[in-house]
């Protein structure tokens, strides 16, 4: 300890030293900045004490004084927050909040708002207890995480929303919320709180006393879970579990195994749980307990002040002494409602008095307050729910008014953007189709010298011919549709002609520009090759697929997808500028590790002869055989074209 505050005070000494040196010199701006990070990474330093940690947060801030209030002034004030938090300094974490969201808002610095909100929604979930206010802080903490696309802690904040329904005996939505948690969260990086959603899936089961239900996600939670102390409390509550379904054995014996954990020396908490359920289920079962089984636990748990802990001894004791010594009975059960009304836990009350009631039949006072609590209970229960699905809606309904406003915008700008383009094409149409061949050749020729070490000839020739190919339509049919709307211009022709042109051309860059993009073989491939298939076919052309949703493109390699992608599109092109076809059908299979595709249509067909002569053709075919497989071509002129594809995959 001596040699960690003589480092510290070293450490403060020297950068004063440089900041004094640097007061005169052209470093001044520099030795702010180095200042403001030096103590700002003090203050983040957990081998250090709260206290040093708070003295170089505030310095850091100290220090931001002298620069502009940019990113990492948020960075400094949400650490401050922290601290104060863990200091119970909840006065100045209020104030200090108001200036971060405020600042944060302005920079639309949705990280540091994310993270902010989820702070300020532990301190009111678990220093305040003011559940409303924690639910509505995670919900807008998830919001704008939602807006960065981190997923993870998207999934934490509904994970801690879920919690707060539960805590508050909204059991049904709890379960909703912590299911949608469970789609955000990773699975190799979120195990803890993949294991906490299990936990908490569990206790609502078990409090619908879907005790089978229960039992399944307890045991998922002990099965993920890599915290030997998360694993011991889990593994409490499916005993606890096993104790409310009857099933006495199995929980002594996982109890028995639990009391021998060397972790239960530092837990002393969930060591006396134990050791009260398991005089608890020892009871239950039939044997002879001896009071002092119960009083171990409740000596623990006065001396931890677990006061909830207390209830639960107490009721047992109650239970304990029922048959046999009421007046005890009623005195245990008396230090559990007078602990409930303490903690304001009144289902703990309400569950004794039901005891009461049936061992004093005739006491109207303890049947009225069981009534009145039942009452109140069921009110709140229904208040408390109707609340956070209320909360749930709003936030819906706001994110939806968002979205709506953003599409607006995007097809605002989207318009006046295809204006504006309409008008460039029209004076610069020369320039563009110049800027246009000098990227296509520029892009295959950097694609061939990459190709050149990792592809077979094959697929080279392949590019070549579509490269050739695509820069003949370029010349012929783009560039003259190009010339023609210019000289449209220069005779001042009908100005909707000319617009009907350069509509054309736009039409005809945007699908070169598909032709030559990569394809998304990722999750939306199966989408966006169906959407390229109805996209070639012509207007009157009926497009039938068979078995392309029964196959899992996620094992077929990125190389074949890509492939397959573009082989479809030259034959659907070539469909619809040579075959007119009113028909045509695309069946996929997968057996024996062979991806096999039939391509028919009952357009003009073409004579042997004439599909060698065409180029796209001989591209497909050599693109199919630079991924080992093979392709073969059926038609006869006037009865249709057909084509059989095989690929290994």
């Amino acid at each position: 300890m001596i040699l960690k505050n003589f480092t510290f005070l070293t450490l403060i000494c020297l950068l004063t030293s440089c900041e004094i040196g640097n007061e005169n010199g052209n470093s001044k701006t520099n030795g702010v900045y180095d200042s403001i990070l030096f103590y700002h990474n003090i203050s983040k330093n957990k081998s250090l004490s709260l206290d040093k940690r708070y003295y170089g947060v505030n310095k850091s801030l100290l220090f931001l004084k002298k620069r502009n209030k940019d990113t990492i002034y948020n960075h400094v004030l949400y650490q401050k927050n922290s601290l104060l938090l863990s200091l119970k300094k909840y006065d100045s974490l209020k104030v200090f909040n108001n200036l971060l969201i405020k600042n944060a808002l302005h920079l639309e610095d949705d990280f540091i708002l994310g993270k902010q909100y989820y702070l300020m929604g532990y301190y009111y979930g678990e220093i305040a207890h003011i559940p409303d206010s924690a639910f509505n802080n995670y919900t807008l903490s998830k919001n704008y995480f939602n807006q960065i696309d981190n997923w993870s802690w998207v999934g934490k904040n509904l994970l801690n929303m879920g919690i707060l329904q539960k805590d508050q005996n909204d059991y049904f939505g709890s379960k909703e919320t912590i299911t949608e948690s469970l789609q955000y969260l990773n699975s190799n990086t979120d195990i803890e709180q993949i294991s906490s959603c299990y936990n908490t899936l569990a206790t609502s089961h078990r409090k619908l006393l879907n005790y089978k239900g229960a039992i399944i996600y307890y045991s998922k939670a002990i099965a993920t879970t890599n915290s030997k102390a998360n694993n011991l409390i889990y593994k409490n509550n499916l005993a606890a579990t096993y104790i409310d379904n009857g099933q006495y054995l199995d929980a002594i014996s996982l109890l028995e195994n639990l009391a021998i954990d060397s972790l239960l020396i530092v837990n002393k908490k969930e060591y006396a749980r134990i050791l009260d359920n398991m005089a608890y289920v020892q009871w239950l079962s039939g044997k002879k307990e001896t009071v002092e089984t119960f009083l171990k636990p409740l000596f623990l748990r006065k001396q931890n002040n677990d006061k909830r802990g207390q209830i639960a001894s107490y009721t047992h004791l109650g239970e304990y002494y029922l048959k046999n010594n009421l007046e005890k009975a009623k005195s245990y059960f008396d230090s559990v409602i007078r602990l409930s009304k303490t903690l304001k836990i009144p289902k703990a009350e309400k569950d004794v008095l039901k005891h009461l009631m049936n061992s004093y039949p005739n006491n109207v006072t303890i049947r009225n307050r069981y009534v009145f609590l039942q009452d109140s209970l069921y009110v709140q229960e229904l208040k408390v729910k109707t609340q956070f699905a209320k909360y749930k809606y709003d936030d819906k309904v706001k994110q939806e008014e968002i979205l709506r406003l953003e599409k607006e915008k995007a097809e605002k700008e989207l318009e006046v953007a295809r204006q504006r383009n309409q008008k460039v094409i029209s004076y610069f149409g020369t320039g563009f189709l110049v800027l246009l061949f000098g990227f296509i050749t520029y892009y295959f020729r950097q694609r061939a010298e990459r190709l050149k070490e990792e592809k077979k000839k094959e697929t080279l020739e392949a590019i070549y011919e579509t490269e050739a190919e695509l820069s003949r339509r370029l010349h012929d049919d783009h560039g003259g549709k190009l010339n023609h709307t210019m000289l449209l211009v220069q005779d001042d022709a009908d100005k909707s002609l000319i617009l009907d042109n350069l509509e054309d051309l736009y039409n005809q860059s945007r699908d070169f520009s598909r032709e030559i993009n990569d394809v998304d073989t990722g999750p939306n491939f199966k989408e966006e090759l169906l959407g390229m298939l109805g996209s070639r076919k012509l207007p009157n052309t009926k497009l039938f697929t068979t078995g392309l949703n029964e196959l899992d493109w996620s094992v077929v390699p990125t190389l074949t997808k890509t492939t397959l992608f573009k082989v479809l599109q030259e034959l659907m092109i070539n469909m619809g500028k040579h075959s007119k076809a009113n028909t045509v059908a695309i069946t996929f299979q997968n057996s024996d590790n062979n991806l096999k595709i039939n391509y028919e249509d009952d357009g003009m067909g073409a004579s042997p002869k004439a599909l060698r002569l065409k180029n796209g053709l001989r591209n497909t075919e050599k693109r199919i055989q630079a991924i080992n497989g093979t392709i073969t071509f059926d038609s006869e002129k006037g009865n249709g074209f057909r084509t059989e594809i095989h690929i290994p995959n």
